[in-house]
């Protein structure tokens, strides 16, 4: 997996409630857990921009509530900064469904994914509408 070319700084822990901006059928999740994380015992993970971090899912389709799936955050309300200087931060915290392989479960992406994301993830990039 690539590395990100920003310092982001991580605007969500678990516990955290998502939207999702794809077409899978699950609207809202609530975050449980970083992947790969490994801290300090009893500190909660920062989950930001282009994290993979697993949840429960808490509304949309009947099949897919309560279940367990694995997101990664295309957009943060938290404002972070790239290394050209400049600081992105989006009007909502969003993310995308992902399998094992880290591809996209659905078809369509409805909003904007940030260019970090784009990099590390290049299949999401290419179902996403804009990347900014």
């Amino acid at each position: 997996m690539k590395a990100i070319a920003a310092h982001i700084y991580g605007g969500m822990h678990p516990g955290s409630i998502l939207k999702v901006d794809d077409n899978s059928g699950a609207k809202m999740l609530r975050m449980i857990s970083k992947a790969k994380y490994r801290g300090r015992r009893g500190r909660l993970a920062d989950i930001g921009v282009g994290d993979i971090f697993s949840a429960a899912v808490i509304q949309g389709k009947v099949d897919m509530r309560k279940k367990i799936v694995r997101a990664v955050v295309i957009r943060q309300k938290k404002e972070y900064r790239r290394f050209t200087g400049e600081r992105i931060a989006f009007e909502d915290n969003a993310c995308v469904l992902i399998n094992e392989k880290n591809e996209p479960q659905a078809s369509e992406i409805k909003g904007v994914v940030a260019k970090e994301v784009a990099e590390r993830f290049p299949k999401i990039a290419t179902i996403s509408k804009n990347v900014v």
